[in-house]
């Protein structure tokens, strides 16, 4: 199958593209500047610079490459910076999808995209896909337009949502275990929220999900995390043990705590019945998860 993604230079597309590339899949991967991933060697591998926020842009890739699927990863996904910039986030998460949706609806294909529990409003957490969305910044909001957006798709489509994803960093990038181990092996104190509650997602678990989603041609809304119930703070202080270092340096703090331009939902995380029983997913345990991303 001939496969386009968006934001693949980024921490969940770079996962994405190799699982497809595992599966003999062609895959166009697009980005904005030069391919930052390492599959540069593969036989069914094409990269394309594309600015989903380009219609010109975009309409290029499509009519050269003509994909049978789009899986959408690319956004503007720190939550300050959406509050920040608001004009800017409204245009590439809820503007750039619909300029894909309009491409992708010439050639038929199959529509996924990837959102987060962020569309939620923290109140109740482990929701399922149904329950309603009410985001509480504006990167949950722009996301709500973006799959309202999808929902309006002439054709098939997937929405996965997904909650604070962790693994080993792809070109360069860190996240909140690797910040930990790096910050604690040089003596520093570390400041993490202890008052919001997740399900933190390995980044392989999603890989495996959307490719499933793509062989089975599963149709709808998913919810795709881990099954540990953790606080970024647990989460924190496990990474430390893991390395034997000196946890004590790991800081509680509340939202209350931090100022900070975008407000965090406090409890999220995801009942996943639904992507176990349609897509046989199971979840990577916390702990087997932190120990493959230091491999």
């Amino acid at each position: 199958m001939k496969i386009l993604v968006t934001g693949a230079n980024g921490f969940i597309g770079c996962y994405i593209v190799k699982k497809l590339l595992e599966q003999s899949h062609t895959v166009i991967a697009t980005g904005k500047g030069i391919c930052r991933i390492p599959f540069l060697g593969d036989p069914n591998f094409i990269y394309a610079e594309m600015d989903f926020t380009d219609p010109y842009s975009i309409d290029a890739a499509f009519e050269k490459y003509q994909p049978e699927t789009v899986i959408h990863c690319g956004a503007m996904g720190k939550p300050d910076e959406c509050e920040q910039n608001q004009a800017q986030a409204y245009m590439v998460n809820v503007e750039g999808t619909v300029h894909l949706l309009v491409n992708a609806e010439v050639f038929k294909c199959f529509f996924v995209f990837i959102s987060t529990d962020f569309v939620f409003d923290g109140m109740k957490g482990m929701y399922k896909e149904d329950d309603e969305r009410s985001a509480v910044n504006y990167y949950g909001r722009t996301k709500i337009d973006a799959e309202d957006a999808v929902m309006e798709y002439a054709y098939d489509w997937s929405i996965v949502r997904t909650v604070l994803v962790y693994g080993k960093p792809q070109a360069g990038r860190d996240n909140i275990l690797t910040i930990v181990k790096n910050k604690l092996e040089r003596g520093e104190e570390y400041s993490v929220f202890d008052d919001q509650v997740r399900t933190p997602t390995y980044v392989e678990d999603i890989a495996y999900a959307v490719t499933s989603i793509i062989e089975k041609r599963a149709k709808g809304i998913y919810h795709i995390s881990g099954g540990d119930v953790l606080t970024p703070y647990q989460m924190a202080v496990k990474t430390g043990e893991l390395f034997n270092l000196n946890t004590s340096l790991i800081k509680k703090v509340t939202e209350a705590d931090m100022s900070q331009p975008a407000i965090r939902p406090l409890k999220t995380g995801f009942n996943i019945q639904k992507a176990k029983d349609d897509l046989g997913f199971m979840p990577t345990e916390f702990s087997v998860g932190l120990t493959k991303t230091f491999e």
